[in-house]
């Protein structure tokens, strides 16, 4: 019986050696998603990559123009909770339902996405470092920065392009929320890196990190 268990044992250590996780973390606009999909492409199905920003929390009693106000560049948006639940059970080779955020309606969806274990598993996200939890379930942290200028310059083309957002209402919330909390809570978080980049078309961090991963697996 003993033997069964040290084998049980054995075998559940097995699985989370086998399991990487990366973080990927960074200020908005900052390359973060360039970076994580070239990762994704290099390696194919053996990533599977998370978003930090779909664990952003219900808010289903909260009317559509309050919370448009929510600052969701604060820790206490998220559920990271969840988040680091789902790590744990992906690592141990169990699958989870992901949810998904809807920004056009600034809340959760109802849907859920199967996330399957896979060998490398990428969580991206700004504020990805900050928890010291999540942190600790991370086998490679990295953070991406890129000029302020170029970074508001890109988040406010993906906000209008991909999330119908206008471009008033995107200063406003740059400036009421996003810029403070990247120096409150995100860049902070650099120091917390193993590797910092400048750029997610680095073609140099870009080759560390493949040959890295490739080493871990």
């Amino acid at each position: 019986m003993e033997d069964k268990i040290f084998e049980i044992r054995e075998q559940e250590k097995q699985k989370e050696q086998s399991c990487v996780i990366i973080g990927i973390a960074g200020g908005t606009g900052s390359g973060k998603s360039t970076f994580t999909r070239r990762i994704k492409q290099a390696f194919g199905d053996h990533v599977t990559v998370i978003y930090h920003d779909n664990y952003y929390r219900r808010n289903d009693k909260i009317p559509f123009e309050e919370r448009k106000k929510i600052n969701y560049d604060h820790p206490d948006a998220l559920e990271t909770d969840l988040l680091i639940e789902h790590l744990e059970e992906l690592r141990h080779g169990r699958p989870i339902q992901c949810p998904v955020y809807d920004y056009t309606v600034h809340n959760r969806s109802d849907e859920t996405i199967p996330i399957l274990p896979s060998r490398v598993i990428l969580v991206e996200g700004i504020l990805v470092l900050q928890d010291e939890r999540l942190r600790d379930l991370l086998d490679i942290k990295i953070y991406v920065e890129a000029d302020a200028d170029e970074r508001i310059l890109r988040r406010a083309l993906r906000d209008m392009e991909e999330r119908g957002r206008d471009l008033r209402g995107i200063i406003d919330q740059y400036l009421t929320t996003v810029k403070p909390m990247h120096y409150l809570y995100v860049e902070p978080t650099k120091a917390k890196a193993d590797i910092v980049i400048n750029s997610g078309m680095n073609d140099v961090a870009f080759d560390i990190v493949r040959a890295k991963i490739s080493e871990l697996l």
